[in-house]
């Protein structure tokens, strides 16, 4: 069985990762979205109303797994016997910050491998940091997040 980790914060969960998850069901059997607990940053939503809100995304997508998980990724993988890491890539300063945490998981544990999806041009302009800055003034972004998402963020 093939199983992927999408790790990421998801603080909020973009249209962008959804397009990533949707593509890359077909790669994989079962594909856990695990949300990193980084204490240093202040979160816009709650770990579990994340949790609770990309489930009601997922709602009826069997092979999709929400989970929130604190420490190495590899060991998050391991956990959950996944043998691939899922990142995506909107630009060639992203494949430069993932590429080295790509090497290091390897070293960490050489039975993960990352697998790099690119975004969709439709988006690659969309990051968490962009919708929260877009929400911390005020502004709409029900173009740039599914609308089950946004319920938890308004």
């Amino acid at each position: 069985m093939k199983i992927a980790v999408f790790p990421g914060s998801f603080d909020p969960f973009t249209l962008a990762h959804e397009d990533l998850v949707n593509r890359a069901l077909s790669l994989f059997d079962k594909i856990y979205i695990a949300i990193g607990v980084n204490s240093a940053k202040k979160g816009l939503i709650g770990y579990d109303q994340r949790k609770l809100a990309i489930e009601k995304l997922y709602e009826g997508e069997d092979k999709v797994i929400v989970e929130v998980f604190s420490g190495l990724t590899v060991d998050f993988c391991k956990r959950v016997n996944a043998k691939f890491i899922l990142r995506g890539l909107r630009s060639a300063k992203d494949f430069d910050f993932e590429n080295p945490i790509a090497q290091n998981n390897l070293i960490l544990n050489p039975d993960i491998e990352t697998y790099f999806l690119m975004s969709r041009s439709g988006t690659a302009h969309i990051s968490s940091t962009i919708v929260r800055d877009i929400l911390a003034n005020r502004g709409q972004v029900d173009k740039l997040v599914p609308k089950e998402i946004l319920s938890y963020i308004k």
